[in-house]
């Protein structure tokens, strides 16, 4: 475990409610239990290209809803690896230096290129604690693989799924797990067995497809996924935002109404955002959505 990351304790916490801010493809606003995180920051506007690596560009079809100039004070981000349609040239360009970034060693060694100056690199099953005031956040490497073929894998980059558990007073508030670019692995099953009582699941979908390689989950195969984790609640995101994603939100609605598994499936479209409250969902399995669909 890395040192404790202490933060300035700020205006009084509110520990009552939290939100979701999709922004779009794998980039959200994260506020609960004291703290305001962004996931995989990229603001490329539409019509513009995210290089993926290895020659190979992608064209954002989708705008996200917002622009870096528009969040409000961050206390971190938490990116699951670095690839351009994760952390793109705006994020590089507008977010501010001294955030606190947690991601893979990779991923934070490309950042201090950019002169980004207090990355925290985590490896599976590795945490990261983060205190502000009274407010606690743990947030744990989940394992994940961007391709089934090793070859791959490698050429693509490690990637990290990631857990976060919101807690105030030594007292768990809310248990949100990140998938990341990630295929279907048997690594997967050892999340629940180590984290069981996941409150929400942000599921990258898409079908990622390089190569003639589908190098992120399906529909079918987040679906599966979140069968697997077993999270109360799950919302899909990274769904449809560039060109090589060939398996929209419509391929995850179908599997999604013909599983058995015993989550609530939430939608959310670029801009929407899922409501909830902490203490109670973890109790009850029960939020409540601001322009999202169940499923």
């Amino acid at each position: 475990m890395n040192d404790v990351l202490r933060l300035p304790p700020g205006k009084t916490a509110h520990f009552a409610d939290g939100e979701i801010y999709f922004i779009g493809n794998a980039t959200t606003l994260i506020r609960v239990g004291g703290f305001t995180v962004l996931t995989d920051p990229a603001f490329l506007h539409q019509g513009g290209y995210a290089y993926l690596g290895h020659g190979i560009y992608a064209r954002r079809q989708v705008a996200p809803a917002c622009q870096v100039a528009d969040l409000p004070p961050l206390d971190l981000i938490v990116l699951s690896h670095y690839h351009g349609d994760h952390f793109d040239d705006e994020a590089a360009r507008d977010l501010d230096k001294d955030l606190p970034i947690i991601s893979t060693d990779h991923a934070i060694g490309q950042l201090a290129a950019l002169g980004f100056r207090r990355g925290h690199a985590l490896d599976t099953w590795q945490e990261q604690v983060v205190e502000k005031g009274d407010a606690r956040l743990v947030i744990t490497a989940m394992p994940a693989k961007h391709a089934t073929d090793d070859a791959l894998a490698a050429m693509l980059m490690p990637v990290n799924g990631h857990m976060l558990d919101f807690s105030r007073d030594d007292e768990r508030l809310y248990r949100l797990y990140i998938t990341g670019d990630t295929m279907l692995t048997d690594r997967l099953y050892d999340i629940p067995e180590r984290y069981p009582g996941i409150d929400l699941a942000l599921v990258h979908a898409g079908g990622t497809t390089l190569f003639v390689t589908v190098v992120t989950m399906t529909g079918p195969q987040a679906v599966h996924a979140v069968e697997i984790t077993r999270p109360r609640t799950a919302i899909p995101i990274h769904y449809n935002d560039y060109s090589v994603f060939m398996s929209g939100l419509d391929d995850f609605r179908r599997a999604a109404a013909a599983s058995s598994v015993d989550t609530q499936f939430r939608y959310l479209t670029q801009g929407e955002r899922y409501y909830f409250e902490p203490a109670a969902l973890a109790a009850s399995g029960h939020g409540r959505a601001g322009g999202g669909s169940a499923g």
